[in-house]
């Protein structure tokens, strides 16, 4: 071969090889956008009043009520209810309630331990889980739409997320930020839940003890 065609051919390699890097760059690069949006829209669901219905792995089923002024979060799962305000915490297994003050600023109550057990997956635990996988630049994302509930929503398939509870999982957000489905397996727990009920309403009896309960 010619001297100044060998010279050419090795350019022209060179390019190839120099423009791969950049498009795995920004494919690395809008993943991370990606996962940083749903946060975006998981955090706007913190000026919402409503009701939203699930559908657990095995049948199960647990609802999350949410009401503002003063906020307030409210979570019935198998086996108990978990109520968070501004002021303090109840949680309550069967008929036993335990009130204790609210958690530090940025930290999440640990009996959330005992929802996410139980197959539901708070919106603050999800966001913890996006906000590792935006910070890791090796993650795989793939976006997706669906409709739940009869409600638009936005889907992301996360792979190997590292530094966090769950490594793989598919999470969607309805476009109002409501938590609308998650699957994978957060902290040992496998989680497969969907919503199927959405009211923009709350009941005051969602974030009182059960009926009968005593409160220590």
């Amino acid at each position: 071969m010619p001297a100044a065609r060998r010279v050419a051919l090795a350019g022209l390699l060179l390019l190839a090889g120099c423009g791969d890097l950049p498009a795995a760059s920004a494919q690395g690069i809008a993943g991370n956008d990606l996962v940083a949006e749903m946060v975006t829209q998981l955090d706007a669901s913190a000026t919402l009043t409503y009701t939203a219905g699930y559908h657990l792995a095995g049948g199960a089923t647990a609802t999350v009520t949410q009401a503002q002024k003063p906020l307030r979060q409210g979570y019935d799962y198998p086996g108990g209810r978990l109520v968070q305000t501004t002021a303090s915490v109840t949680d309550c297994r069967a008929k036993a309630c335990t009130l204790t003050g609210p958690p530090p600023a940025g930290a999440l109550p640990p009996a959330l331990d005992a929802v996410r057990a139980a197959g539901l997956v708070p919106t603050p635990v999800v966001r913890q889980l996006l906000n590792a996988a935006a910070l890791d630049q090796a993650v795989t994302v793939a976006s997706r739409d669906t409709t739940i509930a009869g409600h638009h929503a936005t889907c992301l398939d996360l792979t190997g997320v590292d530094n966090a509870p769950a490594r793989d999982f598919s999470t969607c957000v309805t476009n109002d930020g409501v938590l609308g489905s998650f699957r994978g397996t957060v902290s040992g727990t496998a989680i497969d839940m969907t919503m199927t009920e959405y009211d923009p309403s709350a009941s005051y009896s969602a974030f009182t003890p059960p009926p009968g309960a005593t409160v220590t």
